[in-house]
């Protein structure tokens, strides 16, 4: 049962990382990698010769098409060095659903097709037969299989929608062995919190999906005064040149008597999806037509239920001859129903269709993950990514799962060029060198979303310092106004010349900084207590080279005070205002192991740990009115772990086991009363 529980989790698990948009290509169709690839940088390690040749990379998935002529070297031998099948147990990872095969195009196909590192070894390992499901045991299986082989780099494009301890752990020690993973964020955005293992794993570099510089990358806004609205160009809509201002009217259901009486002319119209009965069946195509017959230059459509949807103005109802004349976009019923209101009294609004290849991929899965990192952590292209088949020619497809290969063969060429960097290393280079990515109005995407940025393999190969670690998160209060994180800076050549540093704007909070003895001190003061997550960067400029780092500020109600004692720790939560209760939870952020106590303002508790790394502490704090949460970092520097009591180790807490102690002597006890009286009852038969 146990098993099957651990095999649905995973029901989705891959195709919830793809969201594939399959167009097969014939052998004469022009190929668009050359497009995914220069966009992230990838063809100035090739003008310096840096193909990945050397470095081998596990691709955890759906097998390969072994046969696919993009596979195999000049003298027709294979580029697969080795490979399993954990599905029918043999050594023969052949894809029958193409999934794998399209992502390790992207990485090493070297034919028609370029990959990104197309001289680089791959070990294919094949964890699903439909792409549908897979159990847990044989990702975990993969993982270990790949370290055993010693790869360097493991992509793996699929995973669960929850935290999955064991697969973690497993990724874990594949990095703990100097093996970088690369893993796919997933496809169940724009939702937040959507990202479950491996993607959610601290340590592995999780990749989210951006457009490209193909036409593909598409966005439209719409503003009324100072408000901006999100829409979404539907399919088959096209740019304007320029953008659209002028009058808003509401238009009902954009149906041909529903212009009855109604001036559209020259002006923007707004309309409902769907018709006034359940059973009407109105197409967004109709819609189209009949506003642009009566003169409209543009069409909004909100939706008739509750959230945003993808319209498709092309469709096979539709006649061939049909295209749409004016731009058209969808938005949700929520903000439609603003919209409507607003426009009774503000009608005048501006709308725009443009191409904006940086853009976020609306399907791309967001954090946030934990309130002691962030996630994801990078994002590259994934959208209408050219890649290899299943039937040895080519096809299009989108998906965080395709986005994850862009950065697993751009570390090939960095390991190339520089094999001894490790994983947080690699990791570090690849966030600060990131090209910040905007919204279509040219705002930041939220590190939940975009993370860092994209990858930017031209900077990154340039980059001469390694920053650990490469993002910082600030825990403030009233009580607690200032705090210093420090950043150890190596060089990776060149002696570090750091001519400048500075931070992005914020409205509540002050950075400082020193920089003495190779490491970078930042200090936060908090100027205005305005409590939230507020994001900002340090951008540290060293030999003419713009390195960024993300930072998080927290400003709580309260603050955690932590006392140490022969790694003996003791809490206690400051706050201006009374609280009655505190639960604490101390998590091993290598093991993820918790620990949890309980705290009021008069009973005071402490806690004995043993081994030495970063904690991350969690107070969930009641008072009178409600409850709210304080985070913390915490280290012990010093190891006791051969010190730690049995019980310790032990997977059930200590008070269990006590009481399973006590429960096991009743049971004795009773047990030899029992056979007690039962030799009695013997003795008076004899």
């Amino acid at each position: 049962m146990r098993n099957f529980l651990l095999f649905t989790l995973l029901v989705g698990g891959l195709f919830s990382l793809v969201m594939t948009n399959f167009l097969t290509l014939d052998e004469n169709s022009e190929l668009f990698l050359d497009n995914s690839g220069p966009y992230i940088g990838a063809e100035f390690p090739k003008q310096l010769g840096f193909t990945g040749k050397g470095i081998k990379i596990g691709v955890i998935d759906t097998g390969v098409n072994l046969n696919h002529p993009d596979f195999f070297n000049q003298d027709e031998t294979s580029r697969f060095l080795k490979g399993y099948d954990f599905v029918d147990k043999d050594s023969i990872p052949q894809d029958t659903n193409g999934h794998g095969t399209q992502v390790t195009g992207i990485i090493a196909a070297d034919g028609q097709l370029k990959g990104i590192a197309p001289e680089s070894k791959i070990f294919s390992y094949r964890v699903s037969s439909d792409g549908e499901s897979v159990p847990s045991n044989l990702i975990i299986e993969a993982i270990n299989q790949a370290v055993e082989d010693r790869v360097d780099i493991i992509n793996i494009s699929l995973g669960v929608n929850m935290t999955h301890n064991k697969i973690d752990e497993a990724v874990n020690n594949a990095i703990n062995q100097g093996i970088v993973v690369v893993a796919a964020a997933g496809n169940s955005g724009p939702d937040k919190s959507t990202i479950g293992s491996p993607a959610k794993n601290p340590n592995a570099i999780t990749v989210g999906a951006t457009y490209n510089n193909r036409d593909s990358s598409m966005v439209s806004t719409l503003e009324v005064g100072e408000t901006q609205f999100q829409v979404l160009p539907m399919l088959g809509t096209d740019t304007i040149s320029d953008p659209i201002s002028t009058e808003i009217v509401f238009g009902k259901y954009s149906r041909e008597n529903d212009f009855d009486g109604i001036d559209v002319k020259n002006k923007i119209v707004l309309a409902e999806r769907g018709g006034e009965t359940p059973d009407e069946i109105v197409f967004f195509s109709d819609k189209e037509i009949f506003a642009s017959k009566n003169g409209a230059k543009g069409l909004i459509v909100y939706n008739n239920q509750p959230g945003i949807f993808f319209g498709e103005l092309i469709h096979e109802y539709v006649s061939e001859d049909y295209y749409p004349s004016i731009p058209t976009v969808s938005m949700t019923r929520e903000e439609g129903l603003e919209l409507k209101k607003i426009i009774e009294s503000e009608s005048v609004g501006t709308l725009n269709v443009f191409n904006h290849p940086d853009f976020l991929a609306t399907f791309s899965s967001r954090g946030p993950v934990s309130p002691f990192y962030q996630k994801p952590d990078l994002v590259a292209p994934g959208v209408f990514v050219n890649t290899t088949s299943l039937k040895n020619f080519y096809n299009i497809t989108s998906g965080t799962s395709y986005a994850a290969p862009h950065v697993s063969g751009a570390i090939a060429l960095l390991l190339e060029k520089n094999p001894d960097l490790t994983p947080h290393e690699i990791k570090s280079i690849l966030v600060t060198t990131s090209e910040v990515i905007t919204d279509e109005y040219r705002k930041e995407f939220e590190f939940d979303a975009g993370g860092a940025g994209r990858i930017d393999l031209k900077k990154a190969f340039n980059s001469e310092l390694i920053f650990e670690p490469p993002k910082l998160i600030f825990n403030l209060s009233e009580d607690k106004a200032s705090e210093e994180h420090k950043i150890k800076i190596d060089s990776l050549g060149k002696t570090a010349n750091i001519q400048q540093v500075e931070f992005s704007d914020t409205d509540n909070v002050v950075f400082d900084y020193e920089i003495k003895d190779s490491t970078l001190y930042i200090t936060s003061k908090l100027i205005k207590n305005e409590l939230g997550n507020f994001e900002t960067r340090a951008f540290i400029t060293n030999n003419d080279i713009v390195y960024q780092i993300p930072m998080i500020v927290k400003v709580s109600e309260a603050s955690i005070v932590i006392l140490e004692s022969e790694n003996e720790l003791s809490f206690q939560v400051k706050r201006p205002l009374d609280w009655e209760y505190a639960k604490i939870t101390i998590t091993n952020s290598e093991t993820f192991e918790e620990r949890s106590i309980s705290i009021t303002p008069k009973k005071f508790e402490s806690l004995k740990l043993y081994d030495a790394g970063k904690y991350w502490i969690e107070a969930n704090v009641k008072n009178s009115d409600d409850t709210f949460d304080v985070y913390e970092f915490y280290e012990i520097k010093k190891d006791l772990s051969d010190q730690k009591p049995i019980v310790e180790n032990s997977e059930l807490p200590q008070r269990a086991l006590i009481i399973l102690g006590i429960i096991f002597s009743i049971v004795i006890i009773v047990g030899l009363k029992f056979r007690k009286k039962s030799t009695e009852v013997v003795d008076q038969h004899l």
